[in-house]
Order: C-alpha cells, then sequence, then structure tokens
C-alpha cells in the first residue's frame, strides 16, 4: 500500500469514527431529552383494567390539586418562570395546563355518557399555551384545578363498572376511547407534569 492510500484509509477510518461519536451524543442527547419530556415514561394502558387501577387512579386525581399547591407553595415568580426542560413549558405554564387540560378531560366524561360514542373537541395544547393567561398568577388556575377535580372525582364515583365502558373517539387518529381508560390517561397526566415540576426543582436545589 503506498504512502496515499494509507493516507486516505487513515482519513476514511477518522470521518467514520467521528460520525459513530457524533452518531452516539445525539443518541445520548435524544435519550436525556425523552427522560426529562416523560419523566415517568408514557402511558402504557393495563391490557385489563381492574377495579384496584380504577381505585388507585381515582385517588391520584383526588390528591392532585393539594400535591401540587404544596410542591409549588414556596417558588417566587423567577422560579416559577423557569422552564422543566430546554425548550419547553415553565413551572407556571404547566400548572395552567394542566388545569385547562384536565376542564377538557370532565367534559369528555359528560359528553360520553350523554352521547353514544360522540367525537370530542380537540384543541391545540401548545396555541392555548402561547395566550396571554399563561404568564398570569398560578392562583386562579389551582383553584380552578381543585373545583375541576373535585367535580371529576365526585362524577366519576358515581358512575358503574358498565359506565366506564362508554366510549369517545378522540379525532387525533381517530382513535376509540373507554371511559376507564381516560381515567387511566389522566392519572398518568396528573403525575406525569407533576414529576416536571419536581424534576427540575430537585435539579436546582429548591427541594
Amino acid at each position: 500500500m503506498n504512502q496515499a492510500s494509507q493516507v486516505d484509509v487513515k482519513n476514511l477510518s477518522g470521518f467514520f469514527l467521528n460520525k459513530k461519536a457524533n452518531s452516539l451524543n445525539l443518541l445520548m442527547i435524544n435519550e436525556e431529552l425523552e427522560k426529562l419530556k416523560y419523566p415517568i415514561g408514557q402511558f402504557h394502558c393495563p391490557k385489563e383494567i381492574t377495579k384496584l387501577h380504577i381505585r388507585d387512579w381515582i385517588q391520584v386525581l383526588e390528591n392532585l390539586p393539594t400535591r401540587l399547591e404544596k410542591l409549588v407553595e414556596n417558588l417566587d415568580d423567577e422560579q416559577l418562570n423557569t422552564p422543566y426542560r430546554p425548550g419547553g413549558w415553565t413551572i407556571r405554564e404547566v400548572i395552567h395546563h394542566v388545569s385547562d387540560s384536565h376542564h377538557h378531560s370532565y367534559i369528555r366524561f359528560k359528553w360520553a355518557m350523554t352521547e353514544d360514542n360522540p367525537v370530542i373537541k380537540a384543541y391545540n395544547e401548545q396555541d392555548w399555551a402561547n395566550l396571554h393567561d399563561y404568564t398570569s398568577s398560578i392562583k386562579i388556575s389551582q383553584l380552578h384545578l381543585r373545583a375541576v377535580h373535585a367535580k371529576l372525582v365526585q362524577f366519576i364515583k358515581g358512575l358503574k363498572d358498565s359506565d366506564l365502558e362508554r366510549t369517545f373517539i378522540h379525532p387525533e387518529g381517530n382513535r376509540t376511547v373507554k371511559l376507564k381508560e381516560n381515567l387511566g390517561i389522566y392519572a398518568w397526566h396528573s403525575n406525569h407534569h407533576y414529576a416536571h415540576i419536581e424534576s427540575v426543582m430537585k435539579k436546582k436545589d429548591w427541594i
């Protein structure tokens, strides 16, 4: 092998090594971002939803308003304006989002109980988060979340097993969702966003 060929091989080997290193770095960054986005993992609905699942999920919804209030009670405005991840919502925006999102969930339960497999109304979460009220005090959203969860929990506790089999259609993906699955989704959603706030607070040594 002549000297020129040896140089080409070295350059080529270096190119592939750098490419592999860059790919590994990108993979690590993506994995880290995924952990920040989904600190408790994504929701996976059990194949069989038991009475124990239902009981535990209701308890999550019942406890969220108080847990969330206690978590952020000592945060000042600057801390509330801290994103939970790079490019993500601030703690303030997450609280406003949970309040709005769970209001939608309550309405979806009512739709499914009063209509035959209705197509529910979806909404653009990011567009809602861009509205002016997402920069306002969290107090109103905390009160709203407490009221919505009180009504939601009371309503769910009054449903029969057969009621939880009722369905609605989510227009994103045209997917049929049973009410008992929707209950699990929003229990997960509660813990999901609680973990967002808790994780950034731990990272900042605020708790």
